[in-house]
């Protein structure tokens, strides 16, 4: 099961989203039984602008943690390229001291 490296990891961030969602209607103080709900009817502009910026303030979370996947993965990739590379050089290192041991090269 090899996941290609250019893949965002889209499990996690459904998660992300998921549980960000929930957290919209946990913050929710628009119970009917509550005093703020007779505020509410009286004057709604107040309750609306409350929730706009509830999911503001969630919408830039998870867009900032997004960001941070994709920041995150991009340096990842950096180091496994990085890595690589080193690796590719020992190759070859290692096959110019062979062949001068071996007496193949002067």
């Amino acid at each position: 099961m090899r996941r290609d490296i250019s893949e965002p990891p889209k499990p996690l961030l459904l998660l992300l989203v998921a549980i960000s969602l929930r957290s919209v209607s946990g913050l929710s103080d628009d119970h009917p039984s509550s005093k703020d709900a007779v505020n509410a009817k009286a004057n709604p502009s107040n309750s609306s602008s409350n929730t706009r910026r509830e999911v503001l303030f969630i919408c830039l979370g998870v867009v900032g943690i997004a960001l941070l996947f994709v920041f995150l993965l991009k340096l990842w990739q950096k180091k496994k390229r990085e890595e690589q590379h080193a690796r590719l050089l020992r190759l070859f290192e290692e096959d110019d001291e062979l062949e001068l041991e071996l007496g193949l090269r002067d």
